[in-house]
């Protein structure tokens, strides 16, 4: 079966068409500057990437586009749409509604609308690419996989806030999680490259992006993850602050005559590593380049981040009462190897060794760069949410 990914933001949507039985990319790509002028990217495995500017008033115009680019009699992947099977969709906040991937109905549609107020930036442009495909492929399978459900395993003292309870009762104010999709995926991975069992395990996740999370998942359940009621909580990341005293905010009010909204706009935007490099750059290529030529506040924004790093991996050690394996992922976590060594050698004498040179080591895929004989197995795991969710949308359509 050929699968089409589909990740909907309000402004632009990444795709890639997935054939699940041999899980191999057939082609990939995003629309950007939807409702602005339209700029289309699209690479079919094998050929150069092709970048066309096109006019996209509407996520509709953009999808449309992407299935013509699908269906291009030179470069495209398959030859017609009735080839592709389903349609995975990438939904962020399922709330405590869905625990799992679901098949797409007009019920599910409602419920994810009733989450909306949890992710009022995510939610609606998810909900925008499931009713234009629903338009433009009618008759196609629709799965919805949430960022959120892969963490609903944890029990409530994880996931509860120690606020009045009936705030929790009446807008359901707890943590979730985020990255969801990644955490799964890598953990099964992890377990899988070093031959233990899934579900008698315990492995640390660290997903570290310019957008950052980590996971504790005892015997394939997650217990623990770092981001919260929404993902402004827990690592520093690239703009985001991370956790900070909620104190903080009212005395800024005060301050600086700024606004709730105008506080939270910073804390999501002009804060974390971007803050403290005093808004050289979020990108941490580029706080690597300035902290090596001297550059004081980007050396102590890549320190903080990783020293965030080190006191999560801690407590979740202390919760699992001991790891496996610790994995890394996404572009920091997999690209980094100043960003591993400093987290992990920071660990030794809890009894995290890591091996230097396996670490500095430029390779592709799943590798080790812990000895191989050591306790606690220390791995890079590239992610990939998309087949993830190319995985999970073929499962849900077999039962």
């Amino acid at each position: 079966m050929k699968v089409l990914v589909i990740n909907c933001g309000s402004s632009s949507l990444k795709y890639q068409l997935i054939d699940s039985d041999t899980e191999q990319l057939l082609a990939k790509g995003l629309c950007e500057r939807i409702g602005i002028d339209g700029r289309l990217v699209y690479q079919k495995t094998g050929l150069d990437k092709e970048t066309t500017n096109l006019p996209m008033p509407t996520h509709k115009e953009a999808i449309g586009f992407v299935l013509d680019a699908l269906t291009n009699e030179k470069t495209g992947a398959i030859k017609e749409l009735s080839e592709i099977g389903a349609v995975g969709h990438r939904l962020v906040h399922g709330g405590e509604k869905f625990k799992k991937s679901v098949i797409i109905d007009d019920e599910v549609i409602k419920g994810v609308e009733e989450c909306s107020d949890l992710a009022p930036l995510h939610n609606p442009a998810n909900l925008i690419g499931v009713n234009v495909c629903r338009e433009l492929m009618p008759g196609v399978p629709m799965v919805g996989v949430f960022d959120t459900a892969f963490h609903q395993t944890m029990p409530p003292r994880a996931y509860m806030y120690a606020i009045p309870y009936d705030w929790y009762e009446k807008y359901k104010i707890r943590r979730y999680g985020f990255h969801g999709t990644s955490h799964s995926y890598v953990s099964q991975e992890c377990a899988k490259f070093l031959g233990l069992d899934y579900n008698k395990s315990k492995i640390i996740v660290c997903h570290l992006g310019n957008g950052a999370s980590i996971s504790a998942i005892k015997n394939g359940r997650c217990v623990d993850t770092s981001m919260g009621l929404t993902p402004l909580a827990g690592l520093i990341m690239g703009t985001r602050s991370g956790d900070i005293d909620p104190a903080i905010i009212e005395f800024i009010h005060k301050k600086e005559d700024l606004s709730i909204e105008e506080i939270m706009d910073i804390l999501n935007k002009k804060s974390g590593v971007y803050g403290l490099s005093r808004g050289l750059s979020s990108d941490f290529r580029d706080l690597d380049q300035a902290a090596d030529a001297g550059n004081s506040y980007a050396a102590l924004a890549l320190e903080e981040f990783a020293y965030e790093v080190v006191k999560f991996i801690g407590e979740y050690m202390a919760i699992l009462n001991g790891v496996d394996a610790i994995a890394f992922t996404a572009g920091i976590g997999e690209n980094s190897a100043e960003i591993r060594e400093y987290i992990l050698s920071r660990l030794y004498n809890i009894g995290i060794i890591l091996d230097k040179e396996k670490n500095n080591q430029r390779a592709d895929g799943n590798r080790l760069i812990s000895p191989a004989d050591a306790r606690v197995k220390l791995c890079v795991i590239p992610t990939n949410e998309e087949l993830a969710i190319c995985r999970d949308t073929v499962a849900l359509l077999k039962k």
